[in-house]
């Protein structure tokens, strides 16, 4: 079984459609989405119906008899138009890929003879935390292709609102191989922590097993958070289904503080957005 897991290219797709421009989001008290980020409008019968609110949300949800799409990010984004532009834009294209997908899955059933089962797409945005330059944003996404079970991860985007670009977390420090030496003692022994109490059984990290290993940074997602939302000061390091484990363990998430050693390695320009958390 791989261990990296294709949601529409999930791991590949930010680089790929170069929506982060030349640059190239978890679990805590302020990772909840907005009110308003979570308001759904119903349809069916093939049009995709949005619904927009004066905050500048925004969430859109679609219903046929061939696919599900859902699609929503928080008025914090959406106040900012070009960041919304980029959001849309990428909304634009996951319905585009949904619908292709779908399209062609239904004619293979009906050659085949074998039933279809409605594909699906859904994906939120939801604030890690905004800071006075920053906003930062994770990107939960659940998938379905019709096979035994769905899929899911997530994606980081930071935007710069003094620049007005969108990076992934990952660059603002001086390299990935970097920020995980940086972290990696600390993330491996929560990571096995948490593994322990979900399989009720010890870790052993020097087994022939891919799923008793330490996912290496580039299988990981990076989240940018703060407690004092001044500044950021805390990660959340996300390991995606049959990254750290077998796909009934789920996901996990890691959430460490910024220290010495990841001050140590964010890039001098970026440096005054970070601190040490005590």
């Amino acid at each position: 079984m791989k261990r990296l897991v294709s949601v529409f290219a999930l791991a590949g797709a930010l680089a790929a459609c170069n929506w982060f421009g030349d640059g190239g989001a978890g679990s805590g008290a302020d990772a909840s989405p907005t009110a308003a980020a979570t308001a759904t409008a119903k349809a069916s019968g093939g049009e995709a119906k949005s619904k927009s609110h004066g905050t500048g949300a925004r969430s859109v949800a679609e219903e046929t008899d061939d696919f599900l799409f859902e699609y929503a990010y928080p008025a914090e984004a959406g106040r900012i138009p070009e960041l919304a532009a980029i959001l849309d834009g990428r909304l634009d294209r996951q319905r585009a890929e949904l619908t292709a997908e779908a399209d062609q899955a239904r004619r293979d059933a009906r050659q085949e003879g074998f039933p279809y089962n409605k594909h699906s797409y859904t994906a939120e945005w939801k604030v890690v935390t905004d800071l006075p330059r920053w906003l930062s944003l994770s990107l939960a996404v659940s998938t379905y292709g019709g096979g035994a079970h769905g899929n899911a991860g997530m994606e980081s985007l930071v935007w710069d609102k003094e620049r007005k670009r969108a990076l992934d977390a990952k660059a603002l420090f001086a390299s990935p191989a970097a920020l995980y030496k940086a972290v990696e003692e600390k993330f491996c022994a929560a990571l096995d922590r948490e593994r322990e109490k979900r399989r009720g059984e010890p870790v052993d990290r020097s087994a022939d097993d891919s799923f008793n290993k330490c996912p290496g940074i580039g299988e990981l997602t990076v989240l940018l958070g703060s407690s004092n939302r001044h500044t950021f000061n805390r990660l959340t390091l996300y390991a995606g289904p049959y990254v750290a484990g077998a796909y009934a363990e789920g996901d996990y998430e890691v959430d460490l503080s910024v220290d010495r050693a990841v001050l140590a390695v964010v890039k001098p320009e970026y440096r005054e957005a970070f601190s040490a958390r005590n």
